[in-house]
């Protein structure tokens, strides 16, 4: 595997993690719409999260990464159409799809 795109498969964990610690032990939606420092901490991992994929995919689209194209569209949206980003939104990502995606990120840095 390219040097670069493990770099880029790293900084997805690291951004998921962070996304993990930003979050409450109790996972309330009420309380993240209310919290609008954890929002945008959120919001910015998702970039990096998009952005590190999109670089993955144009250096080797081989690899093979769930929705990554869904991924990438979120980060785009969330940078240039950021008054369209719902809450409800950032809140499916991180409530159904993280983990999945942290554990496919290890996975692929495990190879």
């Amino acid at each position: 595997m390219e040097k670069e795109v493990q770099t880029w498969l790293e900084d997805i964990k690291q951004s998921i993690d962070e996304i993990e610690e930003f979050l409450p032990e109790r996972r309330d939606f009420f309380e993240f719409k209310k919290d609008l420092k954890t929002r945008k901490a959120i919001e910015r991992n998702i970039e990096i999260i998009g952005e590190a994929v999109n670089r993955i995919l144009n250096v080797n689209p081989e690899i093979k990464i769930t929705n990554a194209r869904k991924i990438v569209d979120t980060r785009n949206r969330i940078i240039h159409g950021y008054d369209t980003v719902s809450e409800d939104i950032i809140w499916a990502i991180v409530s159904n799809d993280l983990k999945k995606l942290r554990q496919e990120i290890i996975n692929l840095l495990d190879e």
